[in-house]
């Protein structure tokens, strides 16, 4: 199967809210790459990677984020795959 790779960038209440231990675990759950991280601004940026049903699936969990948080923008392009090793929160 292709990789594919999608970076996303998530505003609203997304901080604080534990988006990105969410993340990582729904990432394990889909058997999905990459990275999340908080940003200065509030933000929350993500790069994930692997089969693209997967990942598509990924990015639909993203949108709607964890019971706590209020996704209030999400913006999605394309990336490059970076053949990353499993999925990591970044600080």
């Amino acid at each position: 199967m292709p990789v594919i790779a999608r970076h996303v960038s998530i505003t609203g209440r997304v901080q604080g809210v534990f988006f990105r231990a969410w993340s990582k675990e729904q990432a394990e759950a889909l058997g999905v790459a990459g990275w999340v991280r908080n940003v200065p601004d509030g933000h929350v940026e993500a790069h994930v990677e692997g089969e693209e049903t997967s990942v598509e699936e990924m990015i639909e969990r993203l949108r709607r984020g964890p019971s706590e948080a209020r996704v209030a923008d999400f913006r999605l392009w394309d990336a490059e795959p970076c053949n990353f090793d499993g999925f990591q929160v970044r600080h």
